[in-house]
This record gives structure tokens, sequence and C-alpha cells, in this order.
């Protein structure tokens, strides 16, 4: 599908914003706010990449994208290039990236934005948000773990400025007998709360009792035994046998080793956690031996990633190829809708939609994205 590519440098990106949205009379005109100056410019750049991708993937000339520097985090600048959109007659827009900026998009009713967010799936107002919302995760790990047939869930995160929405998204979950453990940010006193998660100091009491025992035997059973637990820190089964870590990067790393060093036996538990994005440097936390989580598919990530490497010659964000399917999904719905786009509810569909993050559709007024389970194993990510 690709047959030519527009490769857009960063003297275009800069100072001459409009210069592929010409004005035509039958076309789809989407605005684009993203932050290409500042902290973040790398990401407002790198989206705007991604946009040429699905440009040129969709192939229809009818479609014009006029892309506003909003800033990150800076209201004035926002409201300045949605104000300038609007003037453009510009009715769709991709962005702002950011959640905290949709609070500044209440005066602009008229206009409808779709956001690469995952902060909350539902339809609010005029903003849809279509990143992979943790909603969307917990779904699929709910039936995960129903799969598995486990019946003990532990659901752990971090207490940080992000509890109290984990606290408000996992109200619903349904799986039996779980049990909501929320530990301490800072890693030393990490240790020390997984410790009383997993009776650790009871086990590690019962472990020293039991090799006293052994230690006065001279049977071979009991030397068998007595070398077998030399290799262990405590004795005795931890009371579950599933656990949900909500939590990224080091903080992540920092929880995995707390628990194998608490003992707890990963024949028996399972440990599952949140997308990662196929983040490689998980596997240099090798003291797992197997880890579950819900992601994007690998395949279309793995496919894009390196299209978009070999054009551009530079990694992508993470968060581009839910801008481009941003532009898939506007593509479609005005197809669909007979070439107008008139309110956010056209958006609102029974379809089942497939984007190169895999397959959504839209649930009580929520984008739930059906999202697979990965295993993390021998350095490999394999679809499980």
């Amino acid at each position: 599908m690709y047959k030519k590519i527009i490769i857009i440098t960063y003297i275009l990106l800069s100072f001459n914003f409009n210069s592929f949205a010409e004005e035509n009379q039958k076309s789809l005109r989407v605005g684009l706010l993203a932050p290409f100056s500042g902290e973040y410019k790398d990401i407002g750049q790198s989206i705007m990449l991604s946009l040429q991708l699905a440009l040129d993937e969709i192939n229809d000339d009818n479609i014009k994208i006029f892309p506003r520097d909003s800033g990150f985090n800076n209201p004035k600048k926002l409201i300045q290039s949605v104000e300038s959109l609007k003037d453009e007659n510009i009715k769709i827009v991709i962005g702002p990236i950011s959640h905290e900026d949709f609070k500044n998009l209440s005066a602009f009713k008229d206009m409808i934005f779709i956001s690469p967010s995952n902060i909350d799936p539902k339809i609010q107002n005029n903003i849809l948000s279509i990143g992979v919302s943790l909603e969307s995760q917990i779904k699929s790990i709910e039936n995960f773990i129903k799969e598995q047939k486990r019946r003990k869930t532990i659901i752990m995160y971090p207490k940080n400025k992000y509890t109290s929405l984990i606290d408000s998204k996992i109200n619903n979950i349904n799986i039996q007998n779980k049990k909501i453990f929320r530990y301490s940010s800072d890693p030393k006193i990490l240790t020390s709360d997984i410790e009383k998660l997993t009776n650790y100091k009871q086990r590690k009491k019962n472990l020293i009792s039991r090799v006293k025992i052994l230690e006065e035997k001279d049977d071979e059973a009991s030397k068998l035994e007595l070398k077998r637990l030399e290799q262990k820190y405590t004795i005795g089964k931890v009371n579950f046998d599933s656990v949900i870590i909500i939590d990224f990067g080091n903080s992540l790393k920092s929880v995995l080793t707390s628990l194998v060093y608490s003992d707890v036996d990963q024949d028996d538990v399972l440990i599952v956690t949140v997308n990662q994005w196929f983040d490689k440097s998980i596997f240099l936390e090798n003291s797992i031996k197997n880890l579950y989580y819900p992601s994007v598919d690998i395949k279309n990530f793995q496919r894009y990633k390196k299209k978009y490497s070999n054009i551009f010659g530079l990694q992508p964000n993470e968060i581009t190829i839910l801008t481009y399917d941003a532009l898939g999904l506007i593509y479609y719905i005005w197809n669909k809708k007979d070439y107008k786009i008139n309110s956010i509810k056209d958006f609102i569909i029974k379809d089942n939609i497939k984007g190169k993050i895999g397959t959504f559709n839209f649930v009580d007024g929520k984008l739930i994205q059906k999202l697979n389970i990965y295993k993390v194993s021998d350095k490999k990510f394999i679809r499980f």
C-alpha cells in the first residue's frame, strides 16, 4: 500500500505547519494538537511522522492535516492552537495528548477531540480517548485469571498520585476472593510491605525450625530435604494463587524482586502486570521466570516500528501508534457517515473496529480494546 512517503523535516515541523493542508471542498480536514516545542517536542514530531505513515496507507488525497503546537501542560498555548483550528473551520482534532488538558476544551463544544490519552475511555462531552486504558487491561486480565482457575488474587499497586485513580478503576473488577494491597513507593519500605503480604517472617521461622529438626536426623531422605531447603528463604505457601501488579519501570522491577526474595513460588502463583509496551528492559529482571500482561497486537506493533524506523531512521514513541489509529478511525467513520461527521456520537457504533493496536469497540459509551495476553519468558514475548 505504501507507494510514496512524504518525509517531514524538522524545519517543516517547526516553521510551516500547513504545508500539506491545502483546501479541498470534499476533503477530510483534521487538526492535530501536539507539543512541537519545549521538553516534549520529540513526541510531537514522532506523532507527525506516524500520521505520515497513516496518510500513505490510507492513500486518499482528500485527507488534510492541520498541525498546531499545543505545548505540554500549557493552557494558554493549547487554547490559542484550538482557536486557530477553529478559525480554519476544522471540526475534528487529534489530541491533545494529556488528559490534564481536557478541562481546557469545554468551551469548544462544536469540535471533536480524539486523544491518545489512556486515563478514561468514557466519552466526555466532545472528547474520545483511544489510549490503552486500565479498564481494557483489567478486562483482559480478569478473563485470564478466570481461565487459569485462580481463586485468591492480590491486586497490588503503589501509594502515589495515581492511587485514587486506580482505586476507582478496580471497584468493579469481577474476580473471586480478591484483596487490595497498596505498597510504599519507597524501595526501603517496599520490602517490608511485601514481607507482610507474604507472611514472610512466620514462614522464615518455619524454615529455621524445620532445618533444625532435619539436622538432627541422619537418614537419606532427611539429608535430601535439608539440601533442598538450603536453597529456600522460607517454607510454606502464601495465601494467594495470583498477583496483579499495576506498576511500571523500576518500581515494578522492585516489586518482582521482592516477591522472589519473599520466596513466592512461581509454579504456584501466577504473576500478572499491566501493559508494558514490550519493554525489553524487563528481561533484566531475570528473577521472574514467567510474567504475564495484556497488550496490543505484537506483530502489528513490531511491523509498525520497523516501517517507521526504516523510513525515518528513528524509533517511534509508543503513543504514536495510537495517533496512527486515531486517523484511521476518523477516516473510517467519515466514510461510514457519507463523508460527514456531525458530532462525537457518530463514533459510537456497534462495529468491531480493527486498527494497528488490535480490535476495539464501544461498550456503554466507553472505548474498550480487546487485548492479547503475553508471556515474558526466556527473553521473549510470547502470545499466550
